[in-house]
């Protein structure tokens, strides 16, 4: 069963910079912001905690990753909303009962997290994310 939105994720050009105008929008310090890297994703993340959510910023660590893709195509803005469950694998088979199919197998997301996104297709055009904390 699907919980809570974990996170929603904003692609941006500048990290430091998104941090900074995310930070003043929001009224958080923005020394509470964590970042780290996700090399696998070729992606420097920041997120920003808001209550039981957070806002991801993401921002590409070189030209061949799939968040400089999407800059690339479409400019800074909304990129994924990521969705929590306490069991991806069971979300998954119910999930393809349902014929949502994800775009490849479960992995390792930021914050060690168990992840897979689904088919914007088959999501009214959105990413959706499945995030599970390990």
């Amino acid at each position: 069963m699907i919980s809570n939105i974990d996170h929603i994720a904003i692609a941006v050009n500048d990290l430091d910079s998104a941090i900074q105008q995310f930070s003043a929008l929001t009224g958080i310090d923005p020394e509470s912001v964590h970042i780290e890297q996700v090399p696998s994703e070729k992606v420097r993340v920041a997120f920003i905690a808001l209550g039981s959510s957070k806002i991801e910023l993401l921002e590409p660590l070189d030209r061949s990753g799939p968040i400089a893709t999407f800059l690339e195509k479409r400019g800074e803005g909304l990129h994924h909303i990521a969705l929590e469950t306490a069991n991806l694998d069971k979300e998954l088979e119910r999930t393809q009962k349902e014929n949502l199919h994800p775009l490849s197998s479960p992995s390792t997301g930021a914050g060690k997290k168990k992840i897979v996104f689904f088919n914007p297709k088959d999501t009214s055009r959105v990413l959706i994310e499945f995030v599970q904390k390990m």
